[in-house]
């Protein structure tokens, strides 16, 4: 379970520029949860998951993961335990490695011993039949290089190496947005399946309101850097996009509808 209690986190304290980005955040996110997160351009989304993963110091409040104390943890600690996919597909892989490369990084994460020299074949395999998943024909390319991938291609390998570690929290930052309308039809349908986990926490900030009523099991829209509405349940079964640009006064330009 993801605790976080209190957080804030304000850029360019004490100056002009001062701007509150998170302010007094508190949310749960419990095992096997699948949240939504929506909200207008500078409501705070990345900013909370970049809280969440370290990119960013918060000035109050505390995140925990399970009994594990991430507040002060620094980035590279955290990221044995959660898995994180950027809106840009270039951002998740290594472009000049190979798919095999890549996983065999990704898959070495939470492992002591480091890197070793090369792939076995048990491990070849195992990432064969893995990506075969993926129903994207790149189990047969794994000597290929990942600059050589399509977006939709790349982002899809990026979120199978995002979990291939056994995160404890999955965060996906419009991780589908860079993406054609039928590329991104596929991860989201990979998102869902992966997030199915046992144990697994994910988060996935969205700017197409549809499929943030569509995915998961529970969607919360931030606004001025708080969370103003927590959608679970039947409330969240019966809310429509219209309903929930009507109520909130949510600026939609740049959402799907």
């Amino acid at each position: 379970m993801l605790k976080i209690h209190g957080i804030s986190k304000t850029f360019g304290k004490g100056t002009i520029n001062e701007k509150v980005a998170i302010d007094d955040v508190t949310l749960e996110v419990k095992k096997g949860d699948f949240i939504t997160i929506i909200g207008s351009n500078g409501a705070g989304k990345s900013t909370l998951m970049n809280c969440i993963s370290g990119v960013l110091d918060i000035d109050e409040g505390s995140i925990f993961l399970d009994d594990i104390n991430l507040t002060r943890m620094p980035e590279y600690k955290r990221s044995k335990f959660i898995g994180r996919v950027f809106q840009d597909p270039l951002k998740g892989t290594a472009f000049d490695m190979t798919i095999e490369e890549n996983l065999a990084i990704a898959g070495s994460k939470n492992k002591s011993l480091g890197l070793q020299k090369g792939l076995s074949g048990k491990e070849r395999e195992y990432f064969r039949e893995k990506l075969a998943m993926l129903d994207m024909g790149l189990e047969n390319r794994m000597k290929q290089k990942s600059k050589l991938l399509s977006g939709g291609q790349r982002q899809a390998l990026t979120l199978f190496m995002a979990v291939i570690s056994n995160p404890k929290l999955l965060l996906l930052d419009e991780h589908t947005a860079a993406l054609d309308p039928n590329a991104a039809q596929k991860v989201l349908a990979l998102t869902e399946e992966f997030s199915k986990a046992p144990g697994l926490c994910t988060m996935m900030i969205t700017h197409n309101m549809k499929a943030a009523l569509e995915y998961g099991n529970r969607t919360i829209l931030m606004k001025d850097g708080k969370v103003v509405l927590d959608l679970i349940g039947e409330e969240r079964a019966n809310m429509s996009v219209e309903k929930l640009i009507a109520q909130f006064d949510i600026d939609n330009d740049r959402m799907l509808l």
